[in-house]
């Protein structure tokens, strides 16, 4: 068969590296009675190896020529579905209704493009029927910034944890995959524990958007200048919760941004 060559403007770098993939299988927790949604196939090392370990593997590739290749060779399985598609563009709660992954628990397991991570992240976590969990290859860096604690928090960071539970798994070094990166990478699982809510969701980043507009200012100062109230405001407003006048967005915890919008 001819050899794949990676597509530089999709960001395709292909895992190789077998250890680590029972390593995210390990992760994720496959069992046999599992549907999985795999976002981003790619050549399918995920895949062949998943086929015979679940129940039901539905998933969705954007490269043509990879989707070609995949839906050849798994023509005669009636657990798999291959599909052509942009991940961010496509309508997946009519996908997970069509393919039945709306009446029954999922996972996701995905090495996703690094250059649209937190695009993919958040239409994930905004997801009508939500994933058992989330098992995703990330930046390394990326991965950090997602699990933070208060105190290095940032926006991605809240986005991610406002919604779900994030967890640092494992590091992947970048010669885990061919081509090699120029980054290393980590595998990180998100399991959701809130149900999207548009108007909460508007109102939450509304506040945080202003709140890391300076992230060497004070979150006094950034919402101030944002949000047109005065300083003085927005002071008191900390001191009813609790918090510093000078404190900065990045030490709010998720719960503390979630006080914040109900008195704003």
């Amino acid at each position: 068969m001819k050899k794949i060559v990676a597509k530089k403007h999709l960001g395709q770098n292909f895992l190789q590296d077998a250890e680590v993939i029972e390593r995210i299988f390990d992760m994720a927790e496959v069992t046999p009675s599992d549907w999985v949604f795999e976002i981003g196939p790619g050549t399918g090392i995920l895949t062949f190896r998943l086929v015979d370990r679940v129940e039901k593997l539905l998933a969705i590739e954007l490269d043509h020529q990879m989707v070609t290749r995949l839906q050849e060779q798994f023509v005669d399985s009636k657990s798999v579905s291959i599909l052509e598609g942009n991940i961010l563009d496509i309508d997946l709660k009519e996908l997970l209704e069509i393919s039945g992954f709306s009446e029954h628990p999922y996972k996701i397991i995905a090495n996703i493009p690094y250059y649209i991570t937190a695009p993919i992240i958040r239409t994930l976590l905004s997801l009508t029927y939500q994933p058992v969990s989330m098992t995703l290859m990330v930046q390394d860096a990326v991965a950090d910034r997602l699990s933070a604690d208060p105190g290095d928090m940032s926006l991605l960071s809240l986005m991610a944890q406002y919604y779900a539970t994030v967890e640092k798994k494992f590091f992947v070094p970048k010669e885990a995959f061919d081509p090699v990166p120029k980054v290393n990478s980590a595998v990180i699982q998100i399991t959701p524990r809130r149900a999207y809510d548009s108007e909460e969701d508007r109102k939450v980043f509304r506040l945080a958007r202003a709140g890391f507009s300076a992230r060497r200012k004070t979150l006094a100062n950034n919402l101030s200048s944002s949000l047109s109230v005065s300083k003085e405001e927005v002071e008191a407003k900390l001191v009813q919760l609790g918090l510093r006048v000078d404190i900065r967005a990045q030490a709010l915890s998720v719960a503390d941004w979630g006080n914040l919008q109900k008195i704003f």
